[in-house]
């Protein structure tokens, strides 16, 4: 056993040998792996180093110009907003308490941190992840600043980055002084004002040198949501958010208890305004403008907002100000949910000029250029889609009002659609296919005229259609991404105007003050389908208003539409929810003008969904909208196309072709016993006529 002992030593020594060996190179490794980290971090750092010394940040310094007019259609100033007419004035002018305000509420580190403040950004993230939401912004003054100069609103990482490169950059040329000096030049206070002495004559009356304590928290309480919190739009929230800047004040050490005691107890005393004022008019309409101006002629925001410029739209003040009063008569709308509220826009057009002559984008305060539910808007449009992608095209293909389709049990390579009704009648004609918003018929058309045939159609009317959208659900407006009002509005615009498509606009020209043209936009009509054909679409959307699902839009002239309503989606989350609904559609049209109405909820759950159909509140709003807007209009008819008689101002409709379609599965009857069967549809349909106009169809 001693003997076995002694041989297991040189054994051990071997392995100890190895192991000495191997940990030399374990340093060596370690060594070249920090050696590759140090140099990767040090061209990292010297990469940063030369992108952001290469930012350019010399419009710090320049001048700003006075503001933009929005012209309406006759030339006439309707609105105004600027960046400008500023005032610029000197940190000197600006009292130290405004200051403090401003840095108490909007940045508290301002004088610690070199444009990003990453204690702060920890502080707001622990906030935001406590309360479940977003409740605190880590940006600083400096990143606010870059963001406002240089850079898109856009919520991306990317985004972000650049604003933190900017920030550093802009501390890194000029002092905390000359920031906050900028900054409170540059900053939106609402109302159509930026800068802090226009802020001061607006809501005071008063240069900036002259605001007391509590004007000055006042002020300093706007830039975080300047039409939210505005004093002129609602005084609470206006006194909660001035009252809060004092609580901040206080906790920050720039003023004592008495001070705050006696600030918090003073009313707001507002500058008494005249009517005269053009700033923030028209606001939604403005700010489609703006978008238009961007994505059209490569301005700008502010190239627009302080370059002084003219320019001239399709606004008609009267169409505005008109869709703006029915926006303001709550009982148009359903009920709201206590936390949100539901929300809707609306688009009217002249379909002859594609000219966008009002637009409302929601409802509540307006936030500059925040979401427009007119024309940001992509929801899925129900069956105010079937006439353009289904029976549009096939009258082109020679069916007519009175062709037979088919209206029973449907399968198509596993699509099952069923009617809102949940029954079937075998036959119907094209325009009783229309009038009840039957889904049945409108798919298996859809199906026999060709699925491509009809996206086709739409897409030259100005309808996008994503990947998803191959098939056959498109029929009843089941869209991948959806539509907004605008484009609804553009694409029923081709019937009144006998199948030509006019592109929806609101700017005419861009012009400097001195009448230099800078941007004009240029018409391209297209032609998407017959004059006849056109026409005879406006025969069946009347048949809608008068008859049909459409009642509750009709008008003392003539008046064509389809309604539109989408189903929850059919997840666990709305099991047992009866009758709810995500979205409700009106879009209709005169003689004269086309509107567009969409309603929902932003936010669509268990707890906020419609319980109404596009046939009741969107048609109720188009209503209003389009008799305020008509009232002192004379009755037009409908444009006709060559040759073709008309009765009583409405459109008539072509003779049906000869042949008939045979439906899947269903033999021919007898011409008799259809007449009887159809005898006693009608009749039934006659005892639920009134029933049926207030329902609209489940896509």
């Amino acid at each position: 056993m001693m003997k076995t002992a002694g041989r297991a030593r040189p054994v051990r020594g071997r392995a100890e040998n190895k192991k000495q060996l191997r940990l030399p190179r374990l340093r060596i490794r370690w060594r070249l792996v920090l050696i590759i980290v140090i140099v990767a971090a040090a061209l990292a750092v010297t990469a940063a180093a030369l992108w952001i010394r290469s930012l350019d940040i010399g419009k710090l310094a320049d001048p700003l110009l006075a503001p933009t007019q929005l012209m309406d259609k006759n030339g006439k100033a309707a609105s105004e907003v600027s960046s400008s007419k500023i005032v610029p004035v000197k940190l000197e002018q600006i009292p130290v308490h405004l200051r403090q305000a401003v840095v108490a509420v909007e940045d508290r580190r301002f004088y610690d941190h070199s444009g990003v403040d990453g204690i702060g950004i920890a502080r707001a993230l622990f906030r935001n992840l406590k309360e479940g939401g977003v409740a605190q912004g880590g940006s600083t003054i400096t990143q606010q600043l870059a963001k406002n100069m240089f850079l898109s609103h856009e919520q991306t990482f990317s985004r972000k980055l650049t604003e933190a490169a900017y920030a550093y950059k802009i501390e890194q040329s000029y002092d905390k002084d000359r920031i906050l000096e900028t900054y409170l030049n540059q900053i939106y206070f609402g109302e159509g004002k930026w800068g802090i002495q226009q802020a001061a004559k607006t809501y005071f009356g008063k240069d900036v040198e002259k605001l007391t304590l509590t004007e000055s928290a006042m002020l300093a309480a706007l830039p975080k949501a300047p039409s939210h919190y505005s004093p002129f739009k609602n005084m609470d929230k206006a006194l909660e958010r001035r009252n809060l800047v004092l609580d901040l004040m206080l906790t920050e050490g720039y003023i004592t208890d008495a001070q705050h005691r006696a600030a918090v107890m003073e009313p707001i005393v507002l500058n008494a305004r005249g009517d005269e004022s053009l700033r923030g008019q028209y606001a939604y309409y403005l700010d489609q403008v703006i978008v238009e101006a961007i994505e059209r002629y490569g301005f700008t925001e502010r190239q627009l907002l302080a370059g002084g410029l003219r320019i001239y739209t399709q606004l008609d003040p009267s169409v505005q100000e008109a869709m703006e009063a029915a926006y303001r008569n709550d009982s148009l709308f359903p009920g709201s949910a206590q936390d949100q509220p539901v929300q809707s826009g609306a688009v009217i057009l002249d379909p002859y000029t594609g000219g966008v002559r009002g637009i409302v984008g929601g409802r509540g305060e307006h936030v500059y250029r925040g979401f427009n539910h007119a024309t940001q808007l992509k929801r899925q449009p129900g069956s105010s889609f079937k006439p353009l992608i289904v029976y549009a095209p096939a009258i082109e293909r020679g069916y007519s009002p009175t062709s037979r389709l088919y209206d029973g049990p449907l399968n198509i390579n596993g699509y099952k659609p069923t009617d809102w009704d949940r029954r079937t009648r075998g036959e119907v004609t094209l325009k009783e296919a229309v009038i009840r918003s039957w889904n049945i018929p409108a798919v298996w058309l859809l199906n026999e005229i060709g699925l491509q045939t009809g996206k086709a159609f739409v897409q030259k009317m100005g309808i996008p259609l994503a990947k998803g959208d191959n098939n056959l659900a498109v029929a009843l407006g089941g869209l991948e991404e959806g539509v907004s009002p605008l484009q609804m509005a553009q694409a029923y615009g081709t019937f009144p105007n006998l199948g030509v498509m006019m592109p929806a606009h609101t700017i005419v020209k861009i012009t400097t003050a001195d009448g230099r043209v800078l941007a004009e936009a240029k018409q391209n009509p297209v032609t998407v389908m017959s004059p006849s054909g056109a026409y005879a679409m406006t025969g069946l959307l009347q048949d809608v208003v008068r008859e049909g699902t459409g009642g509750h839009a009709a008008l003392n002239r003539p008046t064509a539409g389809k309604t539109g309503t989408t189903q929850l989606p059919a997840t666990k989350e709305f099991e047992g929810v009866p009758d709810g609904a995500k979205d409700a559609w009106f879009v209709g049209y005169t003689p004269e003008l086309v509107g567009a109405v969409w309603i929902g909820y932003d936010q669509t759950d268990r707890n906020h969904y419609l319980t109404t159909s596009g046939g009741y509140n969107p048609a109720l709003i188009f209503k209003e909208m389009m008799s305020a807007v008509l009232r002192d209009v004379p009755p037009l008819s409908f444009k006709q196309p060559p040759q073709t008689n008309n009765r009583d101002g409405n459109a008539a409709s072509p003779p049906a072709k000869d042949d008939k379609k045979t439906p899947p599965g269903q033999s021919k009857k007898e011409d008799d016993d259809k007449r009887k069967n159809d005898k006693k549809e009608k009749e039934q349909e006659k005892k639920n006529k009134n029933k049926e106009r207030d329902e609209d169809e489940d896509d």
